[in-house]
């Protein structure tokens, strides 16, 4: 068997008899790939029979691996705490970590429900909505009946780079989210770079073709990019912190993005409108330093 191919079964699932075949020919049941076990896949993407069929081959839930976390401990911050039995008495969350868990629940419970399908949003720490305005230099903008203009921006006959250079605005706890509802431009690294001077951020664009592209900015500089909110790709050196985020927020990008900035919005309004204003923005460089 390659390697990999065992973490790989137990991160997207299979038929069971296949897995069955595959950790029969597994040389390790806890070989590390990436720095992780096959448990640990199991665990982060929820496959709560594969990893329990793979304990009872032998795999170890209680190895540290990923920055200190095992696949038991990562564990304990889920729905099924005792899925391994009883944690051993040097192993448990931090009170940091159990808050992590609480405020994962309430923002998934908050934004579980919006689809951003085509959208784009930027998430941005100490900031209000009218501090966004200035720093992007937008022109509020009515736009009658709303709603329904969320739904199709272009029956009012404006054109693609004018829709384009719409957003939304939003004030909630912790800072403020803009929203740009037909297209990448909330989370452009132009936009980005301009609302995090002196703050951090996190941006997200659900691309309808190859899935949701995050970023990471911190006082105006692009830390990551080509990033995947809510899809469980924890790296071996990422901190700890971001390993359990990665976790929490498996399949829920909204929240994720969210909590990496460290907002903690009361409803989903800011990323499905009405917002707070809403702005046309000037031609910005949406892509500096960017082919």
């Amino acid at each position: 068997m390659n390697e990999g191919e065992l973490h790989e079964a137990a991160s997207f699932g299979m038929p069971m008899n296949v897995f069955e075949e595959r950790i029969r020919a597994a040389a390790d049941i806890d070989a590390l790939w990436y720095g992780r076990t096959p448990l640990f896949e199991a665990v982060m993407y929820r496959e709560r029979e594969m990893a329990l069929r793979l304990v009872s081959a032998g795999a170890d839930p209680w190895r540290p691996q990923m920055n200190g976390w095992s696949p038991g401990r990562l564990n304990l911050a889920g729905p099924e705490p005792d899925l391994f039995g009883p944690a051993p008495s040097t192993v448990g969350l931090s009170e940091q970590e159990q808050a992590a868990v609480l405020r994962a629940d309430r923002l998934i419970d908050v934004v579980a429900d919006v689809d951003l399908d085509g959208m784009s949003i930027a998430c941005v720490a100490d900031i209000s909505c009218a501090e966004a305005t200035h720093r992007l230099q937008g022109q509020p903008v009515k736009i009658d009946n709303f709603n329904e203009w969320l739904m199709n921006p272009w029956a009012a006959g404006m054109t693609e780079d004018e829709v384009t250079d719409i957003v939304g605005a939003t004030d909630v706890p912790g800072g403020c989210v803009v929203t740009q509802w037909a297209g990448y431009t909330a989370s452009a690294p132009g936009v980005m770079a301009l609302l995090t001077a002196g703050t951090a951020g996190y941006g997200m664009y659900a691309n309808p073709k190859s899935g949701n592209q995050g970023s990471r900015f911190r006082d105006g500089v692009e830390l990551d990019w080509d990033l995947r909110p809510g899809g469980g790709q924890a790296a071996s050196d990422d901190p700890g912190d971001e390993i359990l985020r990665s976790y929490l927020y498996l399949h829920n990008a909204i929240a994720y993005c969210c909590d990496a900035a460290g907002l903690a919005p009361d409803d989903p309004r800011a990323f499905t409108g009405l917002p707070d204003v809403v702005l046309r923005l000037p031609a910005l460089e949406l892509w500096p330093g960017h082919c």
